[in-house]
């Protein structure tokens, strides 16, 4: 997505009653700017999407809302100790009313996100997923030693 206008120069659009800059006002342009242009992409290239990670008493769980993707488009991978979730979507939009059509487009998603699993805290074995609802759900058990015990101390 493109903004509506550019500058060249500088960004001093905003100015104090008296003719000078604001002190944040090129920063906060660049910031804009960046989000406009960028089109919601991160730095790479991909979409980012943020990861819920909770600890519960025997494991750890993995929260990714990506609606309407499939499992199908899901590529889950333990290599050594790096666990990463990818996706890619190809996606074809079209115009059935029109056979000669003067424009279509194909549009593809992607998304990667990396984590380092802990070995000797997480049971790699036992990991699972299932999507559903337009959440991609992780479940990263923990192993039986390192499963998080609760006690009640006393107060003497």
């Amino acid at each position: 997505m493109s903004s509506i206008m550019k500058r060249n120069g500088d960004n001093s659009g905003m100015q104090r009653s008296a003719g000078q800059a604001l002190p944040f006002n090129g920063l906060m342009n660049g910031v804009l700017s960046r989000f406009f242009d960028d089109d919601f992409l991160g730095y790479d290239g991909r979409r980012s999407i943020p990861v819920n990670i909770r600890e519960t008493d025997k494991s750890y769980e993995l929260e990714l809302v990506a609606p309407g993707l499939r499992k199908e488009d899901f590529r889950i991978q333990l290599d050594d100790k790096t666990l990463t979730i990818s996706f890619e979507h190809k996606e074809e939009e079209r115009n059935e009313s029109e056979k000669n059509y003067l424009r279509q487009e194909y549009r593809m998603q992607s998304f990667s996100r990396s984590f380092n699993i802990d070995d000797s805290m997480v049971d790699a074995a036992k990991i699972s997923a299932r999507y559903e609802n337009g959440v991609l759900w992780l479940s990263l058990p923990k192993k039986e030693g390192a499963q998080r015990q609760r006690r009640q101390i006393d107060i003497a």
